[in-house]
């Protein structure tokens, strides 16, 4: 990272909403965890911050298989729970909730009845990695990352673009742990955090629906990396820091601006803008299950159009 005329602007953080108590798992021990967390026992591990067309926000506990709806006042709601692991989700244009799931694909939740279903299981037969976030284009193509345990000793990550039409192409296939991506607003950059590269890979897309000239958009450090991705209306790149405790902003030309202090942990996920002109960042830290808000300078980049609820 570098800064080029004068330091990162600090910005600092409140908590918005906490886990209650009763959704808590107190002493256990997951799947998940024993790959993830040395075996260490989980209370659990919020990721995939999506606001809905109502301003409730939606997020994934990854370990225990769980999706939950917050209020604009922080009260929670449990939407489902299913045999899985989602760590993505998405709002679709046509109104569906898209989930990236570690173990099973791409799913789709129905907010109505809490029922899970699948999308994606397979490529050509073959189970992903272990998919891990999702991007949405205007025209429904959707983007998803494919990570699996892959790193610097493994760097066979991918990323998939699945087209409105059904079709599944492979645009990278040796990615250092691709986790989460975002489009710039032309739709014609993919910005890719590569965890375990610690870098942010800029994947310009063709025309054609290939890509070239793939790059290192910028590099950070520490002992985990990059997490979630997100941009504003002015082009600047949000980055989730997930052993950092920060989110880092960056602007159009790499140059770092601006770092987001979490008041909580410093497992610091993933990100949505919201609030009144989505002027504010909400931020998940995992593993203290607390949702954080900051109040930014530029309004998040406006996604696809959502219907509202009826």
């Amino acid at each position: 990272m570098l800064y080029l005329d004068k330091p990162p602007v600090l910005i600092e953080t409140r908590v918005f909403s906490r886990m209650p108590a009763e959704f808590r798992k107190s002493g256990e021990v997951p799947s998940w965890a024993v790959a993830n967390k040395a075996g260490q026992p989980v209370e659990s591990f919020i990721e995939g911050p999506s606001f809905d067309a109502d301003g409730r926000l939606y997020i994934v506990d990854i370990p225990y298989g769980r999706i939950f709806r917050i209020t604009p006042e922080g009260e929670w709601t449990l939407v489902a729970q299913y045999d899985g692991e989602p760590n993505g989700l998405k709002f679709h244009p046509d109104g569906r909730i898209l989930i990236a799931d570690y173990r099973r694909g791409v799913m789709q939740l129905d907010p109505h009845n809490g029922r899970v279903t699948p999308l994606l299981t397979s490529r050509n037969g073959e189970s992903f990695k272990g998919v891990n976030d999702l991007a949405i284009a205007s025209n429904g193509d959707i983007y998803f990352t494919d990570q699996g345990q892959t790193g610097l000793h493994d760097p066979s990550g991918r990323v998939f673009r699945l087209s409105a039409n059904g079709r599944l192409d492979c645009l990278l296939d040796r990615g250092v742990s691709p986790n989460g991506l975002v489009l710039d607003a032309a739709e014609r950059v993919l910005f890719v955090a590569m965890t375990r590269d610690n870098a942010i890979w800029r994947v310009p897309l063709l025309p054609d629906g290939g890509v070239a000239k793939v790059g290192r958009f910028c590099s950070m450090f520490g002992t985990s990396g990059p997490d979630g991705l997100a941009m504003d209306e002015a082009g600047n790149l949000y980055v989730a820091h997930a052993s950092l405790g920060h989110v880092l902003v960056f602007a159009p030309n790499g140059e770092w601006i601006a770092r987001i202090k979490s008041c909580a942990g410093t497992t610091v996920t993933n990100m949505a803008f919201g609030g009144p002109q989505r002027r504010q960042l909400f931020i998940t830290e995992s593993l203290t299950g607390t949702v954080l808000v900051a109040e930014v300078e530029h309004a998040g980049m406006r996604l696809p159009r959502l219907p509202a609820s009826t």
